[in-house]
């Protein structure tokens, strides 16, 4: 600031007073402070101010007697800047300095970070982070406060219980002077070592440079960001040489005389307010705010110095080792990394591009950003002892009683997956004897690292913990007993369609006119009266639907089509046993009814009791629990229940188990599925979500399904089901049997009528010729010399018998 002084005076020719107070840190001493400057003083500005809490209460003063603040707190908050008119801020964004650590993190595709933080230097920090993890996939795992004065125990007590935990990428956001004494004591605890990473913010990197020997040995390793400033052109250059040679002038014991990111941000500062006061010429104090403003957003305005610190979009990474530190690159708001920047520098979103990076420990491999189970401090696993479902997980005591024994399809399945992890993952299991969503909740509690077995993912148990995707089919099923279907009259039918039918009847009726037009010509019986020769079309078409009559036929046309006419019917009467057979024999069960007031079961301790009523909308009345397969059927069986719902992994059991009797109705609801849970963030996820995957694809885990299921003996023998195919009765073909008695009957009636009517006719006859021969009797008892044996043979009638 003193050099700004000296600029400004050679550049207006006027002097520039500097009152210097120093608040510590401390908010009261910051307020005492300002009302000095302000009212004894008589200040035109006040310049400083790093902590948001010396804001916060010196703010208030400056904008009633309108002296504006350039302030160095790390964030200003939007409505800050709305209440104190007279407030701004001139340090750079830190919204977008931790955009470039979020960058860092999404860059080595870590998901967890811890943060330790100054609480005098909090501000808006942690929320500023806490949004740009979240926008690339990353989130907080823990936050620890630090207090600026914390003794050496305190630090180590923090770490120590950090060590413990499986994150090991840590930010921290603190002042040098806390930040030296934090990493020492990470060091003696070995927290400097491979599997740890360390990334520091600009209040700590922008200083790395000024850190004396011992510090820098427990720092190796560490990743820093910090603001850019150009360190070419001419005026920096001059700013440079004089910095130097002042402040080796006033600390000659001091190693390091380079200017420092907060030196620039003070000069800064300094000329701006410098020439505003002179532009205003020391007097409207609402004018001085608003050229302030209006320089500081880069519009207008006497700005000499080139830099523009406090708009800066550009930072620097470096990384510490050795004596000093080496420069890996930049991160622009805008483009991303790059190893330079400027015109012709590439820009990536990944860090990747700036090359090699030394970590903690020096090891060849980026770490992995969490620590593994050891075998002095294994993964914690779950497992669901009230589970009813023993092909899924089965949690048995040994003869002796005194080890647990661990089995079944999940069990297995978990087994597979630590066989294609990266990695050894050492764990215990640890039985549990309470309810699935109590169960899932141990994890947020951290009783429990991780839960396996038959554990459903459904969206509630989210908010303690995270799964991996489901290693069985997804879905809630209806199961209801079956029931012999009812014959249907018309079910001869059913084979064919209307159309069908139609089509046959038309077509043989027409080939039997056919056969009857082209041999009427040879055979006398295909004539007759017009009833008569339709009765023989009719009859012809039908009957070669069995037999080609061929040796009844005189044309070679009529066989010709009788051939071809049975070929197709032959085809069709095949067709037609062949689909009546099957739906005779396919087709005879049908589900039993579910109405609004049956009882339904479904599984004791699981998900299924809140879904059924919040979701489906069944009353809780209606809902009976079971625990076991066995239970549901025997339950179905004897009418306790109408249904029961299932999830689709367990009705594949159950199926298998009870393989008739029983089928599924209405819709598959799309939730559940089994799963693993970790906690929420766990990077465990997404290795256990790769290695679950080789497990599929490989064909394992259709081979242990099948396993499972293959274990399974169908017990429908061992209960009294309804017969499954009961034999026909005569309801399913009365409507053939009606046909044919009717055909018949109509028949014998027809014969019956016509018969007697022609025995009628024959008796009136017979009592004719009767009659004739009395008649003509009598004739030959008066006339017997008259008629000769001759006449009567026919050779010559008596005159007598001629009326007759």
């Amino acid at each position: 600031m003193e050099i700004a002084k000296e600029d400004f005076y050679s550049y207006s020719n006027q002097s520039l007073a500097l009152h210097i107070k120093d608040s510590q840190g401390d908010p009261v001493r910051a307020a005492l402070a300002a009302k000095e400057l302000i009212g004894t003083q008589e200040v035109k500005a006040i310049l400083g101010l790093q902590t948001w809490e010396e804001v916060s209460v010196v703010a208030d003063t400056s904008s009633q007697n309108q002296v504006p603040i350039l302030s160095f707190a790390d964030t200003i908050p939007k409505c800050a800047a709305e209440k104190w008119p007279f407030l701004l801020q001139a340090s750079p964004n830190k919204y977008k300095q931790m955009k470039v650590i979020a960058a860092i993190v999404q860059s080595w595709n870590w998901h967890q970070v811890t943060v330790l933080y100054e609480e005098s230097m909090a501000g808006g920090v942690i929320p500023h982070l806490y949004d740009a993890l979240r926008e690339v996939g990353a989130e907080i795992r823990q936050v620890i406060g630090l207090s600026p004065f914390a003794a050496a125990s305190s630090l180590s007590e923090d770490l120590e219980t950090l060590q413990r935990e499986e994150c090991r990428v840590f930010i921290v956001h603190t002042s040098l002077s806390l930040a030296a004494r934090l990493f020492e004591r990470a060091n003696k605890l070995k927290m400097m070592e491979t599997g740890y990473v360390w990334i520091i913010t600009d209040p700590i990197t922008s200083l790395v440079h000024s850190v004396n020997a011992s510090i820098i040995n427990s720092m190796q390793g560490i990743v820093g960001v910090k603001s850019y400033f150009p360190e070419t052109g001419e005026c920096f250059q001059d700013f440079y040489k004089r910095f130097r040679k002042r402040f080796s002038t006033q600390y000659p014991d001091e190693d390091n005389n380079e200017p420092g990111i907060f030196a620039v941000q003070a000069y800064d500062a300094c000329r701006t307010m410098a020439l505003a006061i002179n532009e205003t010429n020391l007097g409207d104090q609402e004018l001085l705010a608003t050229v302030l403003h209006t320089k500081y957003h880069g519009l207008s305005g006497n700005f000499q110095f080139s830099h523009k610190v406090a708009m800066v979009n550009t930072f620097q990474i470096i990384n510490i080792m050795g004596k000093s530190y080496r420069e890996l690159g930049f991160w622009s708001n805008d483009s991303g990394f790059s190893k330079t920047i400027g015109e012709g520098a590439n820009y990536n979103s990944s860090m990747n591009e700036l090359g090699q990076v030394f970590w903690p420990g020096a090891p060849q491999y980026t770490p992995r950003g969490w620590s593994l189970p050891t075998s002095t401090n294994p993964l914690r696993i779950g497992v669901p002892v009230m589970s009813g479902y023993t092909e899924y997980v089965n949690v048995q005591q040994n003869l002796l009683g005194n080890n647990l024994f661990f089995s079944g399809f999940a069990i297995d399945v978990f087994y597979a997956t630590l066989e294609r992890l990266p990695f050894y993952l050492p764990y215990n299991f640890i039985p549990f004897n309470r309810t699935y969503d109590e169960l899932v909740e141990q994890i947020h509690l951290k009783n429990f690292d991780a839960v396996v077995g038959d554990v459903s993912i459904v969206s509630n148990r989210y908010k303690h913990a995270e799964f991996t995707q489901p290693y069985t089919e997804t879905g809630l099923m209806l199961i209801v007993p079956t029931r012999s279907t009812s014959c249907n009259a018309w079910l001869f039918m059913k084979p064919f369609t209307n159309s069908m039918w139609a089509l046959i009847a038309a077509i043989t009726v027409y080939n039997g006119f056919a056969v009857w037009l082209i041999e009427r010509n040879h055979c006398n019986d295909l004539r007759g009266s017009l009833i008569n020769q339709i009765g023989v079309i009719l009859c012809l078409s039908f009957t070669t639907l069995f037999s080609l009559h061929g040796e009844k036929l005189h044309s070679n046309l009529s066989r010709m089509s009788m051939v071809v006419w049975l070929f197709v019917a032959l085809v069709i009467t095949q067709t037609y046993t062949a689909n009546l057979a099957s739906v005779l024999t396919v087709q005879r069960l049908e589900p039993t009814e579910v109405d609004d007031n049956s009882m339904v079961g479904y599984c004791r301790g699981s998900f299924n009791q809140k879904y059924l009523v919040e979701v489906l909308g069944y009353d809780e009345k209606r809902l009976r629990p079971y625990s076991r397969i066995d239970e549901y059927a025997q339950a179905l069986k004897n009418k306790e229940i109408a249904a029961a719902f299932l999830e689709a992994p367990l009705a594949k059991v159950f199926f298998g188990r009870y393989c008739k009797g029983f089928m599924q109705v209405g819709p598959t609801y799309k939730v559940g599925g089994f799963g693993f849970a970790f906690p929420r963030g766990s990077p465990l996820l997404a290795s256990m979500n790769e290695a679950l995957l080789k497990v599929s694809e490989s064909g394992k885990l259709r081979e242990l399904e099948n396993g499972m299921l293959a274990s399974n003996k169908c017990r429908d023998n061992d209960m009294e089901l309804e017969d499954e195919n009961p034999s026909l009765g005569p309801n399913c073909f009365r409507v053939l049997f009606i046909t044919t008695g009717a055909t018949s009957s109509l028949a014998l009636v027809s014969y019956i009528l016509v018969k007697g009517i022609c025995m009628l006719e024959h008796k009136s006859i017979w009592k004719l010729m009767l009659a004739v021969m009395k008649h003509w009797r009598f004739q030959k008892k008066h006339f017997t010399g008259r008629v000769s044996n001759a006449d009567l043979h026919g050779n010559s009638t008596p005159d007598a018998l001629h009326p007759v």
